[in-house]
């Protein structure tokens, strides 16, 4: 595996950046980096629901790994948050924190028994 395997946010984050500032165009407008996050999530729910659903695929398309509409999600969410001047990893981790304190005991935890 070479250096760009392990990233850190921060780091996705300026790799993205650094692609698109080489073009005029720079990032799209919130509105359309909507358009655009909506099109890749329909684009993942397709292959979640030709990998898990009852829809299989027709012989014409092709075959697309998950993996691959995840990273293209993924992408996307770093071009926004770059378009936004939003921390990723500032966001993340708001939200974990808002998951271990407020949400904590919102759901049955394992029991320890459970976990072996």
């Amino acid at each position: 595996m070479d250096e760009k395997s392990h990233l850190t946010t921060k780091e996705m984050q300026e790799r993205v950046h650094t692609y698109i500032s080489q073009f005029k165009e720079g990032y799209f407008s919130p509105l359309s980096m909507t358009a655009r996050l909506t099109e890749e999530i329909g684009e993942l729910a397709r292959e979640i629901n030709h990998h898990y659903g009852e829809k299989p695929k027709k012989d014409s398309e092709d075959e697309k790994a998950i993996s691959e509409e995840f990273g293209d999600l993924l992408f996307v969410m770093m071009c926004f948050a770059n378009s936004l001047d939003i921390d990723v990893e500032e966001s993340f981790n708001g939200v974990m924190n808002k998951f271990e304190t407020r949400d904590k005991d919102r759901w049955t935890r394992k029991e320890e028994d459970d976990h072996e």
